[in-house]
């Protein structure tokens, strides 16, 4: 009986950790962006990559409404394999956008990131 009282304090925590690392990335896009460009990039190639990148942060943070709004209404937040599958994709997430966020992956990665771990 432990396992399901502890799935959604758990679930939450992760979804919430998640959904700042996103926030994080998005005021400081900055340095990601850089990330994406060749060395000698021009001012057009730099707000493709901005405007990409706060597109995939838009539809992170979309995503992140429908997820709590489930959560917090109670169709989703008492399923045991829902949570744990919830658990699973958003702390992998969470790792790998901190990696991404820390080592200035290239843009391409976010969205392997969200495919893999939405």
């Amino acid at each position: 009986m432990a396992l399901p009282s502890s799935l959604v304090p758990s679930r939450f925590l992760t979804l919430t950790a998640h959904l700042v690392i996103v926030i994080t990335i998005f005021w400081s896009r900055e340095n990601n962006v850089l990330a994406c460009l060749p060395l000698d990039y021009t001012q057009d190639q730099f707000k493709a990559a901005d405007t990409e990148l706060i597109v995939a942060l838009s539809v992170t943070l979309g995503m992140f409404v429908v997820e709590f709004a489930g959560f917090f209404s109670g169709v989703s937040m008492f399923s045991n394999t829902q949570s744990l599958l919830s658990i699973g994709a958003h702390a992998s997430a969470s790792v790998a956008l901190l990696f991404y966020l820390f080592e200035g992956w290239t843009c391409a990665v976010y969205w392997w990131i969200f495919a893999l771990c939405r």
